[in-house]
């Protein structure tokens, strides 16, 4: 008679389906509304398993979001904007995040989580600090090629402008919904959303290149 085949437990893919999980229950219902019953039942595990391998719900939702802030950062490194005109590597960040953001509606809501808890959970992570260093470094190369190129002013601040090329694209999603009651307009159609993104380009635009810059681009 033959022996039953032993099933085996292999726990990098039940980590890997816990915190797929993980990431749906806390992007719908923040970390206050999420349940672990419902996340270990979605990742076909048991919570004393979740415990075991992640500790609590609170130590589980800061590596979901170091991890959706890692898949952010790396898709964005992916870009290889050094490799780029300056002008035009602007433009690429700035569909990028746009992009990015509506493909992945859950980076947004995980972000606003955090930020609810006063980013309690990741200001003490070193892993976000080795993310976030080289993600400013980008924009300090990127503006720093601009200036000696002629093309963007000298004047600008790494910091201010990652900030302002998130928020041109944040605010208009996160605020979609109000907004489509405020302004009486569909402002998630794909002709709005269009045009939508070419304003953020135009508007990084103008904050960054120089008039001179800007006049040929107008005549061009």
């Amino acid at each position: 008679m033959a022996l039953a085949k032993k099933k085996f437990r292999d726990p990098d893919e039940t980590q890997r389906r816990i915190l797929a999980a993980a990431k749906v229950e806390f992007a719908k219902n923040g970390l206050g509304g999420a349940r672990v019953d419902v996340i270990a039942a979605r990742a076909n595990a048991n919570k004393r398993m979740m415990y075991h391998y992640f500790g609590n719900k609170e130590a589980l939702f800061k590596l979901v979001l170091e991890n959706a802030y890692g898949d952010f950062r790396a898709a964005e490194a992916a870009l290889a904007l050094d490799k780029e005109e300056p002008v035009t590597a602007l433009r690429k960040w700035v569909a990028f995040s746009w992009n990015y953001f509506i493909a992945n509606p859950e980076f947004i809501t995980l972000v606003n989580s955090e930020n609810l808890h006063k980013a309690r959970h990741i200001k003490n992570s070193k892993r976000m600090q080795e993310m976030s260093r080289p993600f400013v470094g980008r924009m300090e190369t990127l503006l720093r090629r601009g200036a000696e190129a002629g093309l963007f002013r000298a004047d600008l601040d790494a910091v201010q402008m990652n900030i302002t090329l998130a928020s041109v694209s944040y605010y208009y999603l996160t605020n979609r919904f109000t907004g489509t009651i405020v302004f009486e307009r569909d402002l998630m159609s794909e002709a709005a959303l269009k045009e939508r993104l070419e304003f953020n380009i135009q508007s990084m635009l103008r904050i960054v290149c120089t008039p001179e810059t800007l006049r040929k681009m107008e005549h061009a």
